[in-house]
């Protein structure tokens, strides 16, 4: 199970150096449940990524309104980090929290921003637009 957005933060500002702070995203990314062959599709491929990156929204219709979940997967150790504190910071959510969270600041917050590659920040961009457009359809 992914740990919480907070938790991550105090992981993060526990960390001293920048290689141990990769290697936990790394380490996050081996903590996402496995996405099924299932849910490999050109439908949850996301665009933008150089590595292979699927990203499976779940809509869960509960007495307080909608909440949208996410899995996701990719083929590079460091894009599936990125990809388990992307779906830490949205997943679980309704809709309109999705809308209202940016989660480029937070990447700039953890300091994150300034050491991805040019190339994986769009990426980041690419991932973080696709469930910004499936919360926005939700939303209807």
């Amino acid at each position: 199970m992914l740990p919480s957005l907070d938790e991550i933060r105090e992981t993060f500002a526990l960390l001293d150096s920048w290689e141990d702070r990769y290697r936990y995203v790394i380490d996050l990314g081996k903590d996402l449940d496995p996405l099924p062959d299932a849910a490999r599709t050109e439908e949850n491929k996301v665009r933008g990524c150089a590595s292979q990156v699927w990203v499976e929204t779940i809509r869960d219709e509960t007495p307080d309104g909608l909440i949208l979940h996410f899995r996701g997967d990719s083929d590079a150790h460091i894009v599936k980090g990125l990809v388990a504190l992307i779906l830490a910071l949205y997943s679980g959510k309704t809709p309109q929290a999705i809308l209202d969270t940016d989660a480029l600041a937070v990447f700039s917050e953890l300091g994150l921003a300034e050491h991805l590659t040019p190339q994986r920040s769009n990426g980041v961009r690419s991932m973080v637009e696709r469930i910004r457009r499936d919360a926005a359809a939700a939303q209807g």
